[in-house]
């Protein structure tokens, strides 16, 4: 209904250009809203429950789009304006991010591969581009430091390993973890930043003796290893920041069922269609 449309999108468009287009007239659309004002307020009321439900269920880490997809998901048709203007009003809001802060050392004078990746970042099957990455959290014992793998065709975070040092061990459990899981034909690039961890004769063996090409942003280009920042800003603002971890432990775990049983298994990513990897994968299967 023409009337119904314009509801949707009238914090997108101004109303009466709208009317214009569709051929019906302020002055109706107005007499039509304010005779559906108790329905649109029940309707409106029913969302609003199933969104603090959902905003509950995966711990204010959702914003709208991801809300709105999971409405759909769940048998409702709504507009991602409504799902937008209904959070606002009632003060839902996702949990926000904080400055990043960079774990690179580059200064050094190991051997470094050439960004054979070079930013493309959609491969068409699994196990053509995998990008890692070294991140730290902060607890009372410490840093924790958490090193990451995630296959670019389905954003699935494949290895990881975490430990109290930033070291090439560091590095080569997360591939390791990611190779036994994966198994990957000779076809793979994995690209990482140039630290030394990665440039690390212990991380090149690995990477030889498995046949993968090995691939490097440029120097101080946050941007050639997008993917792998995304995940680690999804990490921190999602879970890390509103927590205080007393021990490395206690920050292991949580970190742990984050990534296995939320971010892998439901958190639904934009770049997937709003799927979450676990499910993109089951629809596009290799």
């Amino acid at each position: 209904m023409s009337y119904a449309f314009i509801d949707e999108h009238r914090d997108e468009w101004p109303v009466v250009p709208m009317c214009d287009a569709l051929g019906v007239s302020p002055a109706g659309y107005y007499a039509w809203r304010e005779r559906d004002t108790s329905g649109r307020q029940q309707r409106r009321e029913k969302l609003a429950v199933e969104i603090r439900a959902i905003h509950a269920e995966v711990r204010a880490r959702y914003g709208s789009p991801r809300v709105h997809a999971e409405l759909v998901d769940r048998g409702h048709d709504c507009c991602v304006n409504t799902v937008a203007r209904i959070m606002r009003d009632a003060g839902i809001a996702a949990k926000t991010a904080r400055k990043f802060r960079p774990t690179t050392n580059s200064n050094h004078a190991l051997p470094v591969a050439a960004n054979v990746l070079d930013r493309q970042f959609d491969p068409a099957a699994r196990n053509e581009s995998w990008v890692a990455d070294i991140t730290f959290i902060s607890t009372r014992e410490g840093w924790l430091y958490l090193a990451a793998v995630e296959d670019l065709f389905s954003r699935m975070v494949v290895g990881w390993s975490m430990g109290a040092t930033m070291t090439s061990r560091l590095v080569v459990d997360a591939l390791e973890m990611a190779v036994v899981r994966r198994l990957p034909g000779s076809e793979l690039v994995a690209h990482s930043d140039r630290g030394t961890q990665y440039a690390s004769e212990h991380y090149q063996h690995l990477l030889g003796s498995k046949g993968i090409t090995c691939s490097m942003s440029r120097r101080g280009n946050c941007w050639d290893n997008a993917p792998m920042e995304s995940f680690f800003a999804s990490l921190k603002k999602e879970l890390v920041h509103g927590e205080d971890y007393a021990t490395r432990e206690q920050a292991r775990a949580s970190i742990f069922e984050y990534i296995e049983t939320f971010y892998n298994r439901v958190r639904r990513h934009s770049t997937l269609g709003y799927q979450s990897p676990t499910d993109y994968e089951a629809s596009h299967p290799a």
